[in-house]
């Protein structure tokens, strides 16, 4: 008895497409990984391993020289718990000012609304420059103040413009419907306008935590105290003096005896620096793309 014979499997149309997107998008995401994956191990590696030209994949010797060096700093947990704390708290800061002048701005019937619009614009693109900043911090008595770090920063202009585009997107019956059962406005804001605003707060905290975590330049300027400052200035001071030491070994012809090079401190300061956003993006990542393209849709 003969077998049937079977028909061959027909690939489905476009299958081509697919598999050349699949690997086009395998080596773009190759790329983007692979200099971050290089900074983790430049900062594990030797001194003359991390000085040598070429790829590396791994390192041949792991060195633990570099985070010796960075935490060799007696001064680098307040700074470090500085940063945390300045973060947090100018993230929470900068969030209640974006709600609180977003929400009034959404208001069409809001008198003068396009001129107070306009007001916050301006100061996104003119500034008073870096010697009036210092003389008007200096005479609000902030110089060597924690708070010159958090209240300058306290009103992210472009933020505020992105959460009124959000809430203007928001459909006017959700108000409607609480204002007839009696409902105030704070009620709205906070029960009603908050809760489905998710996706741009998120966005809006992460530009802020991002921001305020980078920042060094205000703290290099405003604060004289080391029980004030930032992690970023200290690793700073950290780069600048192991780029001296390395210079000056160097020019004795011992370079190549040295423990540890700039590209070893270079890495572990970045993954030192970056560490805490790295894990906070994952958990905001959903909301972030959305809440940037709604709060994109109207002006």
């Amino acid at each position: 008895m003969a077998h049937p014979v079977r028909p061959r499997a027909r690939l489905r149309p476009g299958w081509w497409f697919d598999t050349l997107n699949i690997g086009l998008m395998g080596l773009f995401a190759l790329l983007i990984l692979y200099p971050f994956w290089q900074v983790i191990i430049l900062s594990f590696s030797t001194a003359l391993e991390a000085t040598s030209l070429g790829f590396h994949f791994w390192p041949k010797t792991w060195s633990l020289e570099a985070y010796k060096f960075l935490f060799s700093y007696d001064a680098i947990t307040r700074p470090y718990l500085n940063s945390i704390l300045r973060t947090v708290s100018g993230t929470a800061l900068e969030l209640l000012f974006t709600v609180l002048a977003a929400y009034p701005l959404a208001k069409r019937e809001l008198p003068f609304r396009n001129t107070v619009t306009m007001y916050f614009i301006i100061p996104m693109f003119f500034s008073g420059g870096l010697i009036p900043s210092y003389l008007l911090i200096k005479s609000l008595g902030l110089l060597d103040n924690f708070l010159v770090l958090i209240l300058p920063g306290a009103v992210a202009i472009f933020s505020i413009i992105i959460m009124r585009n959000y809430l203007m997107s928001l459909d006017v019956a959700l108000e409607e419907s609480a204002l007839i059962d009696g409902a105030g406005y704070w009620t709205i804001l906070f029960r009603i306008i908050l809760p489905v605003s998710m996706p741009v707060l998120a966005t809006v905290a992460l530009w802020g935590a991002v921001g305020h975590w980078n920042a060094w330049f205000d703290a290099m300027i405003y604060i004289r105290d080391r029980d004030l400052t930032v992690i970023q200035v200290i690793m700073r001071e950290m780069l600048t003096s192991v780029s001296q030491q390395y210079n000056d070994l160097a020019l004795s012809e011992n370079a190549k005896q040295a423990e540890l090079s700039l590209s070893n401190v270079r890495s572990g300061i970045t993954l030192l620096s970056i560490g805490p956003i790295v894990l906070i993006y994952p958990w905001l990542q959903k909301y972030f793309i959305k809440g940037i393209m709604m709060g994109s849709l109207k002006g």
